[in-house]
């Protein structure tokens, strides 16, 4: 793709010029050790007395305003649209606010579907005519009395690691003053070589550094050379303000020249995010990623480290990239990502992803989406093969959920005296249709697959226990951001269901959300210690 390089230099410049300008405080605990594995609390406690709380003086840590979504009458608008999201940093970060801040997180930071997002589903495997497979299911609604809940869940084909595609990465690394911190350049270097113990021969990967300047520290180096790859990883040092203005376009310039056709090319950030840019910058910025990603190259962003934080800027830059948004925020976290989930990390499986739901008015009088708050789209931009939306990697599971109001059933919004009388079309059997649209990787035409959802509805103690954990996971998003929807259902009713729906834990995540929920139970009684929203910008 051709790209004024004069221009994007300007670009860049304002954006990044001041970027990790703050000069590191001294670390009170020794973790520079690459190879050393200090446990999640040595540092989340360490990153605690190093960055200024969130909140006081000296803490700028940055989240896009989030207005949760609010309920639809089906009578004036029967369609809701959104693109899918397989992002996860939200949970992450907010695990941080709970284990290491010990405070409740402010309210932006919580993106409900990122958390339900999260976890793996056992969702019906895909049977090969598409990436993926779609199921649904209906079950009483636990917040609001006759009301349902919709789960839409799909399922990305898997693929074998050693059954990838060659893969060409960049590592785009910030290696400026604000990076020397315990969370953040060491457990990045941590990262970077679980990563690379990941890597074939066929693979081959450059490193590139920005602080006083940008460096190219590593050029395109195949996997079978872990020893050179993991001493250039080793070797690097924080230190210093960040000038360099061309980093992000020497990523892309490298990606490009070491492009493999019909392979994985893909730039992965890891950085703090502490661009300090401005509306303008910002957007100039996303606008070139915007621009770059039609180079077949994705850029994929991996946030670490508090108090300077832009998890505004780390997740936009991920979806104007077609990538992926991942918060590490301790060594297990990189190992989930980048080794035992290294296929959805990196493979795509269907790109621009896009869910339409049509309620029928004969069955459905009110519904609402929770979550995907930044991720909804115009009615119209469904038929749009123009318009941008999530990419889906594979093995991953997406999961969506609808609270609904059957007709004839008391809902959230006054009744319409003149709406009743107008006749209602649909079929009495089905509550709504859902309609997706994706593409195959590198093409231009969308496919539409199309599924009723019936009128069939279950008692909540009868759901499949991945129903039952993720309208838990719902319920801990919705209760951290205020419970405006939650109703009754209090911090107990939330780790009884979670508890229900906890079968198929391999890793012990589905117990650590258990216990978070705790602590976020425990917290929540000293309201002192709640957080006032980050406006964000």
């Amino acid at each position: 793709m051709k790209f004024n390089q004069k221009i994007l230099a300007i670009s860049l410049c304002a954006v990044m010029m001041t970027a990790c300008s703050k000069k590191a405080q001294e670390a009170t605990t020794d973790l520079q050790a690459p190879m050393g594995s200090p446990s999640h609390h040595q540092l989340t406690d360490a990153a605690t007395e190093q960055s200024p709380a969130y909140g006081t003086e000296g803490n700028t840590e940055n989240y896009q305003k989030i207005d949760t979504n609010t309920v639809k009458s089906v009578a004036q608008q029967p369609i809701s649209t959104f693109s899918a999201d397989v992002d996860t940093g939200s949970y992450t970060n907010v695990r941080r606010f709970l284990l290491s801040e010990k405070m409740l997180p402010p309210a932006d930071a919580i993106r409900v579907e990122e958390m339900i997002n999260y976890f793996d589903y056992q969702y019906p495997p895909a049977n090969g005519v598409h990436p993926f497979a779609v199921s649904t299911e209906t079950v009483d609604s636990p917040w609001q009395p006759n009301a349902k809940v919709i789960k839409i869940g799909l399922k990305a084909k898997d693929i074998d690691q050693n059954n990838l595609t060659p893969a060409n990465l960049v590592f785009l690394v910030g290696v400026s003053g604000s990076m020397d911190e315990p969370n953040k350049l060491p457990l990045v270097k941590k990262t970077l070589t679980i990563l690379t113990q990941q890597l074939r021969p066929q693979d081959k990967v450059t490193l590139i550094t920005y602080s006083d300047g940008d460096k190219m520290v590593l050029a395109p180096t195949s996997g079978e050379k872990k020893y050179k790859i993991l001493q250039a990883i080793d070797d690097l040092v924080a230190g210093g303000g960040t000038a360099g203005a061309h980093a992000i376009d020497m990523a892309y310039q490298a990606a490009e020249q070491a492009y493999i056709k019909e392979g994985i090319n893909r730039i992965l950030i890891m950085t703090d995010g502490d661009f300090n840019v401005g509306v303008t910058d910002f957007d100039a910025l996303k606008t070139m990623i915007e621009q770059k990603r039609k180079t077949g190259v994705s850029f994929s962003t991996l946030g670490f480290g508090s108090g300077n934080y832009d998890e505004q800027l780390m997740e936009q830059l991920a979806d104007a990239g077609n990538g992926n948004y991942s918060y590490i925020d301790n060594e297990n976290e990189a190992k989930k990502v980048l080794d035992r989930q290294l296929s959805s990390t990196l493979a795509t499986v269907a790109q621009d992803v896009k869910l339409q739901v049509e309620f029928n008015p004969k069955t459905v009088k009110e519904y609402r989406l929770i979550g995907y708050e930044n991720r909804l789209l115009n009615e119209d931009d469904f038929n749009n093969d123009k318009v941008d939306a999530g990419e889906i990697g594979a093995g991953h599971t997406v999961t969506a959920l609808y609270e609904i109001i059957p007709v004839g059933q008391k809902g959230w919004l006054n009744d319409s005296r003149y709406a009743q009388d107008k006749k209602k079309s649909g079929k009495a059997s089905e509550y709504a249709f859902l309609n997706i649209r994706y593409k195959l990787p590198n093409q231009s035409k969308s496919i539409l697959m199309t599924q009723p959802i019936a009128v069939a509805s279950k008692p909540l103690n009868q759901a499949n226990v991945d129903t039952k954990f993720a309208i838990a996971v719902a319920a801990y998003g919705q209760q951290l951001r205020g419970g405006q929807y939650n109703a009754s259902m209090g911090w107990n009713d939330i780790l009884n269901l979670a508890q229900a729906g906890k079968q198929s834990d391999p890793y012990a995540l589905k117990a650590e959300f258990i216990d978070l929920v705790e602590k976020a139970k425990n917290l929540s009684g000293d309201q002192t210690k709640s957080l006032q929203i980050n406006k964000g910008t």
